[in-house]
């Protein structure tokens, strides 16, 4: 056979680089390029991300997403226009891994109707880094990676870095071929036993590319800015609150605090106000560390440990807003009438100083009248504010409720981990009447920043979220149903009204949390732009974060244009400065803030497992949540989420009904959403964190 058609029948398995086109034919190099060279000029192939693919479908549509899931035989493309994701044979992967950016070429008729498929055509932006578990197979060191654990890679005999089966791992692809099976990887980093979910979180963050700690020019120019003195001349222009009864509320273990409050009864209503560090005070626009917090784009939170955005000398001390210390704070003064409607608002720079740190729990006890002497006395300063603030808060939810904000629960776990690093107790997280308090009062001050921005027309960035798709909302709709849920909606839209109302009927039954799911699933992802086009979830016309600079970037980049409207820019400044960068810094967020959210889900997930291995084989009463083809997958009060696979349901092939309804056809045996169900844990894998049921 020629050169020619080799080359042709080579890159008809699947995209190649030049590199694996020479590898693969062991073509001379000059004669290989002329044959290429040839081929391009021939419209017969494609010079595609880096590599050569075939032009037969030069007429079909491309669409360029990253592969989001990769299983034993198909994977799923989210497209970058966050159109719906297209399956993908895995005969038609081309070796493409997940987390890759890839080019895919979608097919006439895919094999469902109504859905999308394709191939990937080429692959554009690689993604090398895994984490994953080394095992044995067929006598030879694989990985099996967190994110693709039934495709097994081989591990490079001269680059495994002397990792043993059981070990977590980071790893590098080092080698790519066609197919999953002729990728070789190298182990670059060791974690430990994979049975920790401590070290499988390290090894989660590190497949990511995240890392807890800075380079060391940030850290020192975060140590020089918190180590400047408030001076007289840093004081001045600011208004001086330090003598106002001002406190911060948040739970125990809180160290970067980055919101305090206080509040004042007036003639006409009260005068709440939200006092922010004045993060930005601290990090100057294109200094190392506001370089470094825009490519972090917000802390990560998991278990008992947080990834900072900053530097701890300004996240935990100069600018977390501790008792008993003066700091310099970004001021929202809120003037509101007898029933807590906002009248007017102004922003200013301050200098506070709080009087305790207030604890959600404790404040809490004071609410339901359980608090002893000691939390009492803790608080009698600031007693009476307390219940001002409890006042104020009453009046200011009865209006959220009466414009329709949804009140979503979520299933948050509270993860309880020992002194090395165990998990010791899941709880599902509780929100007492001292957390929706600061939540009511910090969604004021964002929705005042929104407002002035709105009305300087001043470049800013957003909180957006979209209204439901029609799709979406004919899913859900075929959910709630399906469930015995009546479901009249005056529009093609449901309102916030609307949905509220089955959110709060279902509230405390069986049918919470996936009806709650449910709900949310229909929804948009929020994110963060450049232009104010309104919250459904919220039922407000603009929105932005304003108060947790310390923790996320678009709350920092806001202080900064902020500072220059209260220090007197004009629009057209304020333009030049911020107009691209607006732009810019909420593209970065939002993609930052889904990518923290994946990871915090993932570590969570190993370290629920972790906890429950140690109850294999003991029983637990759950919900049925969701139905799958492969199961039913049921949750724990707290929070923990299992799956009962249908092969301890039958020994042959169920029905799914209507998307909620798993059917034996032949028994007529049926498991819907919502129904309890009594389980027994059969397996806990902590690398994976997956939980497998079986029927009690």
């Amino acid at each position: 056979m020629s050169l020619r058609s080799n080359l042709l029948k080579t890159l008809g398995q699947g995209p190649k680089s030049l590199k694996q086109l020479r590898e693969k034919l062991g073509a001379p190099p000059k004669k290989l390029a002329k044959h290429l060279k040839a081929l391009l000029a021939e419209q017969k192939i494609v010079f595609d991300g880096g590599q050569y693919a075939l032009a037969g479908d030069a007429d079909a549509p491309l669409v360029d997403g990253r592969l989001v899931k990769l299983g034993a035989s198909f994977g799923f493309v989210a497209p970058l226009d966050g159109s719906a994701d297209i399956f993908i044979p895995g005969s038609k992967l081309a070796g493409a891994m997940p987390q890759d950016v890839v080019r895919v070429v979608l097919a006439d008729k895919p094999r469902v109707a109504g859905s999308r498929e394709g191939r990937v055509r080429s692959i554009l932006q690689p993604n090398d880094r895994l984490a994953g578990t080394v095992e044995i197979e067929d006598g030879r060191l694989v990985l099996l990676p967190d994110n693709a654990p039934d495709t097994p890679l081989p591990v490079k005999r001269s680059a495994d870095g002397g990792a043993k089966p059981g070990e977590k791992v980071a790893a590098q692809i080092l080698e790519r071929g066609d197919r999953h099976d002729d990728h070789r990887v190298g182990v670059i980093q060791r974690f430990g036993s994979a049975d920790s979910a401590k070290q499988c979180a390290k090894a989660i963050l590190f497949s990511a590319g995240i890392t807890k700690s800075f380079p060391d020019a940030v850290k020192q120019e975060a140590k020089s800015a918190a180590a400047l003195k408030l001076t007289k001349e840093q004081l001045k222009g600011r208004s001086d609150l330090r003598k106002e009864t001002i406190f911060t509320i948040d739970s125990a273990h809180t160290k970067d605090m980055d919101d305090a409050v206080s509040a004042r009864k007036t003639e006409n209503g009260y005068v709440l106000s939200v006092h922010i560090a004045d993060v930005s005070h601290y990090v100057p626009g294109k200094s190392l560390l506001d370089e470094e917090a825009l490519a972090r784009g917000t802390s990560i939170y998991y278990a008992d440990s947080v990834v900072p955005m900053l530097p701890r000398a300004l996240s935990n001390e100069a600018c977390s807003l501790n008792p008993g210390e003066d700091r310099l704070a970004f001021s929202c003064i809120m003037e509101l009438d007898r029933d807590a409607r906002l009248q007017q608002y102004r922003f200013e720079k301050s200098v506070i100083c709080s009087k305790v740190k207030g604890v959600y729990s404790e404040i809490n006890t004071l609410f339901d009248g359980t608090a002893d002497q000691e939390i009492a006395e803790r608080y009698s300063d600031v007693l009476e504010k307390i219940w001002l603030m409890e006042e104020i808060y009453h009046k200011l939810a009865a209006l959220r409720q009466a414009r329709g904000s949804m009140e979503i629960e979520s299933e948050e776990p509270l993860l309880l981990v020992d002194p090395e690093g165990r998990t010791v107790g899941i709880e599902r997280r509780q929100r007492g009447k001292a957390e929706r308090l600061i939540e009511e009062f910090m969604l004021l001050a964002n929705t005042a920043a929104a407002q002035l921005a709105e009305e300087r027309n001043i470049p800013f960035i957003y909180r957006v979220h979209d209204n439901p798709s029609p799709d979406k909302v004919e899913q859900l709709k075929a959910v709630l149903t399906a469930v015995g849920l009546e479901v009249h909606f005056a529009s093609d839209r449901p309102t916030q009204a609307e949905l509220g109302a089955i959110l709060d009927k279902t509230r405390g039954t069986n049918l919470e949390i996936p009806v709650h799911q449910a709900v949310l699933r229909s929804m948009a992802k929020a994110k963060y732009e450049a232009e104010a086009k309104g919250h459904y979830g919220l039922a407000l016309d603009d929105y932005a974060h304003f108060t947790s600079p310390i923790r996320r970037y678009p709350d920092l980049a806001i202080h900064r244009i902020l500072s220059d409207v209260v220090a007197g820019a004009t629009r057209e400044q304020l333009q030049k400065r911020y107009g691209h960068f607006a732009k810019q810094a909420a593209e970065q967020s939002s993609e930052r803030e889904l990518l923290a959210q994946r990871l915090e889900r993932d570590c969570d997930a190993s370290y629920k497992a972790e906890y429950m291995k140690r109850y294999i084989g003991q029983t637990f009463d759950g919900v049925i949540v969701a139905v799958a083809p492969h199961g039913l997958y049921v949750a724990l009060p707290n929070t923990v989420e299992g799956l009962v696979h249908n092969a301890h349901l039958a020994d042959y092939k169920l029905e799914v009904q209507e998307g909620v309804r798993l059917l034996d056809p032949a028994t007529g045996k049926s498991w819907r959403v919502g129904d309890a169900m009594a389980v027994r844990l059969l397996a806990a894998d902590v690398s994976r964190g997956q939980i497998d049921f079986a029927p009690a």
